[in-house]
C-alpha cells in the first residue's frame, strides 16, 4: 500500500542537514551586515560595540570555568574604551588601552593569562575594522572587500573540503580540516579579490588577488587558532548563538586574523584600496 509522505518539516531540514543551517544562519547575518557597512557611521561603530560585548562573554565563558560578572564586564569596557579611543586619538590610544587592560585582569584574575588576553584578541580586530571604515575614501570599499574575501575563504575551504577531502592540515587541532580545503579556500579567496578589484576600478588586479589570498590564508590560521584555544579548555563551541555555527567568536575567527593583517598594511602603505594597489 503507498502512503503519502508528508514534506519534512523546515526544522527538521536544517537538523538533519547541517550545511543548510549553516548557510541560512550566513545569510540572515550577511544581510544585515552588508546593510550596516554600507551605511556607515555611527551604526557600525555600534555594531561592532555590540559584536564586542557578545564576544566577551563568549572567551570568558569559554576560558573560565566560573564566569565572573566583574571580570566580563571589564574586559568588555576595556574593548568599548578601545573602539572609543581609536576616533579620538588612533591607533596608539586605542593599543594601550588593551595592553593596560589584558596586564590588569591578568593581575586581577590570579594570572590567567587567557582571560586577560582577551582584551587584545577581541579588542584588536574592533579597533582594525573601526579604524579601516573610518577612512572617508575608500573605508566602505575597504570592509567590504575584506569580507567577500574572508567569506569566501571560509566556503572555499569548507566546500572543497568536503567534496574533495584528503590528507589533514592539522589533526591534533581541527580534525576536520584538510590540505585540499585550505587549497580551496585560498582560490576561491583570489578569485572574488581580483573581481572586487575590478569592481573598484583597482589599478593593480594582481596585487589585490596576492593580498587576498595572504587574508584568507590569514582567515584559516585565525580558525586554526580558535580551535586550538577551545581544544584547550575542551569546550566544542563558543556558545551555541548561531545556530550552524556555534558562537559569534567561531564566526568570525578568521575575519578576526584577516582585520588586523588588512589595517596593518592600510597603515604601512598609508591610504585606501585605491591608493595602495
Amino acid at each position: 500500500m503507498n502512503v503519502a509522505m508528508a514534506p519534512p518539516r523546515p526544522e527538521n531540514l536544517t537538523r538533519q542537514n547541517p550545511l543548510v543551517a549553516r548557510s541560512l544562519s550566513a545569510i540572515a547575518l550577511a544581510i544585515p551586515v552588508l546593510a550596516v557597512v554600507h551605511y556607515g557611521s555611527p551604526y557600525f561603530e555600534i555594531m561592532i560595540v555590540i559584536a564586542s560585548i557578545l564576544m566577551t562573554w563568549e572567551w570568558c565563558r569559554l576560558c573560565s570555568k566560573t564566569l565572573s560578572v566583574v571580570v566580563m564586564v571589564a574586559l568588555g569596557l576595556s574593548v568599548a574604551a578601545a573602539i572609543v579611543a581609536v576616533e579620538w586619538s588612533g591607533w596608539t590610544g586605542a593599543f594601550a588601552i588593551l595592553v593596560v587592560a589584558a596586564l590588569g585582569l591578568y593581575g586581577a584574575t590570579g594570572r590567567q593569562a587567557w582571560l586577560g588576553g582577551g582584551a587584545v584578541y577581541i579588542g584588536l580586530p574592533c579597533v582594525a575594522l573601526v579604524w579601516l571604515r573610518g577612512d572617508e575614501i575608500g573605508g566602505r570599499d575597504l570592509i567590504l572587500w575584506l569580507l567577500v574575501v574572508v567569506w569566501a575563504s571560509d566556503i572555499g575551504a569548507y566546500a572543497v573540503g568536503r567534496l574533495v577531502g584528503g590528507p589533514r592540515l592539522a589533526p591534533k587541532i581541527s580534525p576536520k580540516k584538510t590540505w585540499s580545503g585550505l587549497i580551496g579556500g585560498l582560490a576561491s579567496a583570489a578569485a572574488v579579490g581580483a573581481t572586487a578589484a575590478l569592481v573598484f576600478e583597482a589599478p593593480d588586479v594582481l596585487s589585490v588577488a596576492a593580498i587576498s589570498v595572504i587574508l584568507g590564508a590569514l582567515a584559516q590560521m585565525g580558525d586554526l587558532f580558535e580551535s586550538a584555544v577551545k581544544r584547550r579548555f575542551g569546550v566544542k563551541d563558543s556558545s551555541n548563538l548561531i545556530p550552524g555555527h556555534g558562537g559569534l567568536l567561531d564566526r568570525v575567527d578568521g575575519l578576526m586574523a584577516a582585520s588586523v593583517a588588512l589595517a596593518l598594511i592600510v597603515a604601512i602603505e598609508g591610504g585606501s584600496i585605491r591608493q595602495w594597489v
